[in-house]
């Protein structure tokens, strides 16, 4: 909260209305488009150089390319990262202060090789942003402008094209302040994880669709997600993973069996046979899927299991991570998705693409499992559970804004809108310990 405090009085916000509307490009619902992100999803830009943060050798517009930036191996989430998301929310703060960035016409058009209307603007923005030298100030939109506009982009989880699309300009017209309240949202969770770091961890950023395979500072392996939707969001969490399974049957939740099994079965009597499922008892005995109560009025006194396959929703790898929201990642049967802009598709669970090569790395201290022994296992078709040889901690986080240890701050949109949420819980319990400390019986009652 003191750091809040700090960059709310910087902005001069405490006398400010509603919390701003987020017409980011990644905006999410049903009047807005669904974002473009960028491949791999975890590219890493540089820091805008506002006032208060220096430059960083070797992170300057000039040094890195937005392709070297696509690559980057600097972890989302580590140690330090409470810190660097402060730092960067104070830069922004002074930012903010002197007047912000200037806001690019929505209708504005831009051609590389034609000076158009628009083209200083927006090299002013580009500037602001860090994204574009100090030294471009001026002329038509040329290969320099591209790569600026396709830092801007792999910074904001949008194709990196370089050029000026509908989502890219608005974007980029996404306030300062907005800006500031991303960064706020995302210190207050990383104050409140309590997270086991170790010398291997994997983390799931949900708004960003991305998971890292981080061993000793250094992503080495980032993967496309799909995670929950926004009716069923993923939920945030820490946990161990405990075991890779090959070849997995997927116990259907009871709320997918009772919604949607439970609906194909009244119009498809031959739905569960054709999806390879099965109905269990409370002791693991088949029972006759037509001795069932399909009609969705009751909660399942049965259980649904598909067994495993090609077919399997589950595809040929899970995941196991035990938790209170029995949430897990593994395959999918429906590799396509993974190609798709908008990857919030699931019901809460996160597909892993390539997750074989994940589960590789997981199990990498047990010589046996290798890359092409876990594919002989799955090839072969048998169940099999492989206990890791040391749990190894993950966490799934919602993180819309964070800083890298390269001084490279990056932005997604609020998929869940947990942001603003967050933010006024905050202010709301500060306000009650506020008033609590300032009643008159407080000090009796504290005595």
């Amino acid at each position: 909260m003191l750091m809040r405090h700090a960059v709310l009085v910087a902005v001069g916000l405490f006398a400010s209305g509603p919390a701003l509307a987020d017409t980011e490009s990644q905006t999410t619902g049903q009047a807005n488009p669904k974002p473009a992100t960028a491949a791999p999803a975890g590219a890493s830009p540089p820091h805008p150089p506002v006032p208060t943060a220096a430059t960083t050798p070797g992170s300057t517009p000039e040094s890195r390319s937005a392709a070297a930036l696509a690559l980057s191996h600097e972890p989302t989430f580590d140690e330090g990262s409470a810190q660097r998301i402060r730092d960067a929310a104070l830069s922004y703060a002074d930012l903010a202060v002197r007047g912000g960035w200037p806001t690019i016409p929505s209708d504005a058009k831009f051609t590389q090789g034609t000076l158009g209307p628009s083209d200083e603007l927006l090299r002013k923005r580009l500037i602001m942003s860090g994204d574009l030298a100090h030294d471009k100030p001026s002329g038509a939109f040329d290969q320099d402008l591209a790569e600026a506009v396709k830092r801007f982009q792999v910074r904001h989880g949008l194709a990196a094209t370089g050029t000026m699309t509908p989502r890219t300009i608005a974007a980029m017209n996404v306030s300062v302040q907005k800006r500031i309240r991303q960064l706020e949202a995302s210190l207050e969770r990383l104050q409140h994880m309590n997270f086991a770091f170790g010398p291997r961890y994997v983390v799931v950023n949900i708004p960003a669709t991305f998971a890292e395979a981080i061993e000793n500072d250094v992503v080495v392996r980032r993967y496309r997600v799909i995670v929950g939707k926004t009716e069923k969001p993923s939920p945030t969490l820490t946990a161990d993973i405990t075991s890779v399974v090959l070849n997995p049957t997927w116990t259907v939740p009871a709320s997918i069996a009772k919604a949607e099994i439970s609906a194909h079965m009244r119009k498809d009597p031959g739905y569960l046979q054709r999806m390879h499922m099965e109905v269990l008892d409370s002791h693991d005995k088949p029972i006759d899927p037509h001795s069932v109560d399909w009609s969705g009025t009751h909660t399942p006194n049965f259980t649904v299991r598909q067994q495993n396959g090609t077919w399997n929703a589950l595809g040929a790898v899970k995941i196991d991570m035990p938790n209170s929201y029995s949430v897990y990642m593994h395959d999918t049967n429906m590799r396509n998705l993974f190609s798709n802009d908008y990857r919030f598709d699931s019901h809460g669970c996160s597909r892993v693409d390539n997750v074989r090569d994940l589960a590789a790395w997981l199990l990498k201290d047990q010589p046996q499992w290798s890359r092409a022994a876990i594919d002989a296992a799955i090839a072969g078709g048998q169940h099999q559970e492989v206990r890791v040889s040391k749990k190894i901690p993950v966490a799934w986080i919602y993180l819309t804004a964070w800083m890298t240890k390269d001084q490279t701050v990056q932005f997604r949109n609020d998929v869940y809108n947990q942001d603003e949420q967050l933010l006024e819980a905050t202010a709301e319990e500060a306000a009650f310990f506020s008033n609590a400390a300032n009643h008159p019986l407080s000090a009796h009652m504290v005595q």
